[in-house]
């Protein structure tokens, strides 16, 4: 199992539009293979910043995902959006609400 949790951080102003741009691509992985979560969430102490945590079958499946068109069309839509990033944390999810028993 692959766990990736990421702070992106908007343009000033921008934060709702990005956020809405994220939500978009969530709508998107519900119903995708190896994708098991992707919350996108906005931070509480910075007004720019936007939590995307996602919790995949392997890494393989979080590339590919990358690669499809939907992805491909949103990403270049938020790109202008995005001031920049803050921690990134790879991670190998073991168990817990909403994840599967058996992988």
């Amino acid at each position: 199992m692959y766990g990736l949790t990421g702070k992106m951080i908007a343009q000033l102003g921008q934060r709702e539009t990005l956020i809405g741009y994220l939500l978009q691509a969530a709508e998107g992985m519900r119903d995708l293979e190896g994708c098991y979560l992707y919350v996108v969430s906005s931070a509480n102490d910075d007004p720019n910043g936007i939590w995307i945590t996602e919790v995949w079958r392997n890494k393989d499946d979080h590339d590919a995902s990358l690669t499809l068109d939907g992805a491909k069309e949103l990403i270049a839509k938020a790109h202008p959006l995005i001031a920049g990033f803050g921690e990134r944390i790879e991670a190998t999810p073991v168990g817990g609400k909403g994840i599967p028993n058996s992988i």
